[in-house]
């Protein structure tokens, strides 16, 4: 009679509980894990209790819908990142121009025009425009000729009340609007040059770096304009 030594037979064998198989999926499954899983199912199914057709199809359109979707939501986030490299490649193309913003302040570059607009949504007898320092000390002050409902322009030469030509900086704008004896102020629109463009987390919350004001996001551009 042979004895088979089990110690023997077990001896060299090694069982390793802490080693995982790396799971790529990050514990989603996959088309290959439904079909497994489905005839596991069909393979331990009650035989006087099969699964019904309708039920089969039921699955499988339910897995096909739930990959499909998840398919199309990788789809839209690979768009998403290539829309916004694309925005932040045009953006890039404003640096250098003047973009206009709604701000109660106003760059004077000392070589060029500070420019901006002002918005009526009714008639008005008078607007007047006021630049004044950080400080509050009055600049100069000058008025729209002839308002209108609508966009109106003006521009500021740079210099005081004096006629002198003021240093290069950032000043406060405000804009006193006269109609009916009742004077308001009004919101201001000023073009500022565009010093550079910057980008947030994954291409996101584009912003531009306006010289002098600070950073904008680029849905805040009502309109872009040369230098």
């Amino acid at each position: 009679m042979t004895t088979i030594n089990t110690n023997s037979a077990l001896e060299g064998m090694y069982w390793d509980t802490e080693k995982k198989v790396a799971d790529k999926n990050n514990g989603a499954l996959t088309q290959s894990d439904f079909f497994a899983l489905l005839t596991q199912q069909l393979a331990y199914q009650d035989p006087t209790k099969p699964v019904e057709n309708d039920q089969m199809i039921a699955q499988m359109t339910n897995f096909t819908m739930a990959d499909g979707i998840t398919k199309l939501n990788d789809n839209f986030s690979s768009l998403a990142q290539s829309m916004s490299s694309n925005q932040a490649l045009q953006a890039s193309s404003l640096v250098g121009r003047s973009v206009l913003t709604q701000s109660d302040q106003l760059v004077f570059t000392g070589e060029s025009l500070s420019r901006g607009q002002i918005n009526l949504e009714q008639p008005a007898d008078n607007m007047k425009v006021i630049i004044t320092k950080p400080n509050g000390e009055l600049v100069s002050t000058f008025s729209v000729n002839q308002p209108q409902l609508g966009k109106n322009e003006f521009a500021w030469d740079g210099t005081n009340q004096a006629g002198e030509t003021v240093a290069a900086g950032l000043y406060n704008i405000s804009v006193e609007v006269s109609a009916r004896g009742k004077t308001e102020n009004a919101p201001v629109q000023v073009y500022t040059p565009v010093s550079s463009v910057s980008m947030g987390n994954n291409g996101n919350g584009i912003t531009l770096n306006l010289l002098g004001i600070g950073a904008v996001k680029l849905a805040d551009v009502l309109e872009v304009s040369y230098g």
